[in-house]
């Protein structure tokens, strides 16, 4: 995690189309150096509990994520869910390690995650979100997301800021 540095702020406002809310550090940045995951607060600024502790915020990155939802993949998965064992183990240690996460910084006294953890794989962008913040070999679902996506950041930044701020 990186503290949020001067254009951070003004580089998550240009991906995601406003102001980022609750925004606390920076999970992972493209090679571009641009911000794409960040970390969020459990609670908003105006106290409302928000769950997803890791959002992505690269739109080029976000799209390529509604593809594979798209394609199936969750789908994929949440049957996967049923009847492999191992997967279900490891998305369920995911889920204990994602609340562990969250909780360290504010707990907000449910044992909901984010992402339908651990009964449902419900949205892909939590999943890799929480991948490219923790390092392969936490979350099966993101691990195997991350590793379908092309180059994301290939063709350069998704946004023009200015990095002063």
């Amino acid at each position: 995690m990186e503290p949020v540095a001067e254009g951070d702020r003004e580089a998550v406002a240009a991906q995601i189309g406003r102001a980022p809310r609750g925004l606390r550090a920076i999970a992972h940045r493209c090679p571009c150096g641009l911000p794409d995951t960040v970390v969020t607060a459990p609670r908003l600024e105006d106290g409302t509990p928000f769950p997803t502790l890791y959002y992505a915020t690269c739109p080029r990155l976000t799209s390529r994520i509604g593809s594979l939802e798209a394609e199936g993949l969750m789908r994929e998965q949440q049957d996967r869910l049923a009847t492999d064992p191992e997967f279900a183990a490891a998305y369920r240690a995911a889920h204990e390690t994602y609340l562990a996460e969250r909780d360290a910084i504010e707990p907000l006294g449910t044992d909901v995650s984010a992402g339908g953890m651990p009964e449902r794989v419900k949205c892909l962008h939590v999943h890799v979100a929480h991948t490219l913040a923790a390092g392969p070999g936490v979350n099966p679902a993101g691990d195997e997301a991350l590793a379908l996506l092309p180059a994301w950041w290939a063709p350069g930044p998704c946004v023009a800021v200015d990095p002063e701020g």
